[in-house]
């Protein structure tokens, strides 16, 4: 199929052939329509399908035919929200791109950095707003934004949002919205609280599902490490010893492990970086920028944070904690070994993770290369249920209290 057969409208073809894209992806192809006839969708699909497209384009054409239509001053009539700065920014440079030949304007708000550029863009008026939970609701209370005229809301990554406890300002953004809209829901993963939130969000929706990501390219070389939690910082410089790991993409499950990592790596004499939701926005393009100048060795990344970030030749990807979702891992290597240039994934697996890497293998459908050279091998046994369930207790009692404070602090 090509974009001319979804009833696109010729500025928006016109854009599209100039990226020399011509043929919609599945979730394109799927969700386009279903937009362009105002159904309100709820997207189940992993990042790298294509689905920012399967929004923008149906919503750029729509606010481009109403312009045509009426004369009124510039308001905002499309909401997007997305739980970090790089997406926030990545969307907004989509609809820039796509919408190029439509006198359609957008702008992206995101917390870190001052707010006078955003909010002058937002008194010279835009059409369409990308925005991150916490700088739209503190712009909103400062009287420089009002949703009283959206008819267009999406709401992208659903799942990373709650993961992040964007729940309550994610609830006060949808009472301030107008019944009458179209909303567009997209989650990688759907467990009970995203589909609640979609109830609370959609009406009467399609959904569109989309299968998971094709297994880990060819091009990477992927290793494993077996070994304990205590250890694992250890068997880290181990790894890092060889002077052929000149860059590497690392991965950590958490902000704080993040910083403790980059920390540790740092006081080895490693030239190491960090990059997550916590960091300013200056922070981590300063971050990024050595990392892809080769100034640092090693940028050690959470999931969300490196959404959206490409690096050309990246040829490590280490993941010092596996991820709890199969795909994840996928996307994860995936960004080494690109273009036909050979890469390289190396993961660390301590006990708690081996049910994890089962997940792994099964979607790859392969058993990942085990290195025998491995001075700090694993012994220590898994939790047992009533273990794992006293520790994922304390582990939420943590979590919440975490988010309470933080709340507090806001105020």
């Amino acid at each position: 199929m090509q974009f001319k057969e979804l009833e696109i409208i010729e500025p928006i073809l016109k854009a599209l052939k100039d990226e020399n894209y011509t043929e919609p992806t599945k979730i394109q192809e799927k969700t386009i329509p279903l937009i362009l006839n105002r159904k309100d969708v709820m997207g189940n699909a992993q990042t790298g399908t294509g689905k920012t497209a399967a929004f923008a384009i149906p919503i750029l054409q729509h606010l481009h035919q109403e312009s045509r239509q009426n004369n009124n001053s510039r308001q905002t009539k499309a909401l997007i929200i997305t739980p970090t700065r790089e997406l926030a920014i990545q969307i907004g440079e989509s609809f820039s791109t796509y919408g190029k030949y439509t006198g359609i304007k957008n702008t992206v708000i995101f917390g870190g950095v001052n707010q006078g550029k955003q909010t002058e863009a937002l008194r010279k008026g835009v059409d369409i707003l990308v925005a991150t939970p916490g700088r739209l609701l503190d712009l909103m209370n400062q009287g420089f934004i009002k949703l009283n005229h959206i008819e267009y809301f999406v709401l992208d990554e659903a799942d990373r949002m709650l993961d992040m406890g964007f729940i309550h300002d994610i609830q006060k953004i949808i009472a301030e919205l107008p019944v009458k809209r179209q909303s567009l829901f997209f989650s990688a993963t759907l467990p009970k609280n995203i589909v609640e939130l979609s109830k609370k969000i959609l009406k009467n929706p399609i959904k569109i599902e989309i299968s998971p990501v094709s297994p880990a390219a060819e091009t990477v070389e992927q290793y494993l490490y077996y070994t304990n939690k205590s250890k694992k910082k250890d068997l880290l410089l181990h790894i890092l010893q060889d002077q052929k790991i000149d860059q590497a993409l690392l991965f950590s499950r958490t902000k704080h492990g993040a910083d403790r990592i980059a920390r540790n790596l740092k006081n080895k004499n490693i030239k190491t970086a960090a990059i997550h939701g916590d960091k300013a926005q200056n922070q981590r393009q300063k971050s990024l920028k050595q990392f892809k100048d080769g100034t640092i060795r090693v940028l050690v990344a959470t999931d969300i944070a490196a959404r959206g970030i490409d690096i050309d030749n990246l040829k490590y990807v280490i993941n010092y904690d596996l991820p709890n979702v199969a795909e994840t891992y996928v996307h994860r290597i995936g960004r080494s070994g690109r273009a036909g240039e050979k890469g390289n994934a190396i993961s660390i697996c301590e006990p708690e993770e081996n049910a994890y890497l089962k997940d792994i293998e099964k979607l790859i459908n392969k058993k990942i290369k085990l290195v025998k050279d491995n001075p700090y091998p694993q012994t220590e046994k898994p939790m047992n249920a009533k273990e794992k369930k006293a520790f994922e207790k304390e582990k939420q009692r943590k979590k919440q209290e975490f988010f309470a404070a933080r709340k507090k602090n806001q105020k």
